[in-house]
């Protein structure tokens, strides 16, 4: 039965190696595990029973650290880090013609919906090629 073990294991492993998702090496643990059993005993239960285990232990220890390896927030580069900060409008922006927004110590040509005039605080919201697209911040008193 060892052998069968070491067979699972390897192609468990293979598998994980090909897929590089974190899909199979809970299980190809716990066929290790079970191997090292299968050569202590050969009762065929023992060994099963280590395998579920072994697997959902690991499963289940692993499981934040995979989390946070998956969820990974990319890092801005330089063009997108500007989206949500807020810029001033140098030049007019009309709904049919781009003005300039300064944002982050350069300026951009920027677009809106709406008529925004110049010296007017501005969020970006997304960019579009190399146009800001941006609405405007009303200041509270």
């Amino acid at each position: 039965m060892s052998v069968i073990w070491m067979i699972v294991f390897v192609v468990l492993s293979f598998f994980e190696l090909i897929t590089i998702n974190l899909v199979s090496i809970w299980f190809a643990i716990g066929a290790l595990a079970s191997f090292g059993v299968s050569l202590i005993t050969e009762d065929a239960t023992i060994q099963i029973a280590v395998f579920v285990i072994i697997s959902f232990l690991s499963l289940l220890l692993t499981k934040s650290f995979v989390k946070k390896v998956r969820t990974r927030k990319p890092v801005p580069t330089n063009l997108d880090r500007v989206i949500g900060k807020i810029g001033i409008v140098t030049e007019e922006i009309a709904k049919l013609n781009p003005g300039e927004v300064k944002v982050d110590g350069k300026r951009w040509t920027a677009i809106s919906n709406k008529k925004i005039g110049i010296g007017s605080k501005v969020e970006i919201l997304s960019i579009d090629g190399v146009k800001l697209s941006v609405k405007e911040v009303k200041e509270e008193d």
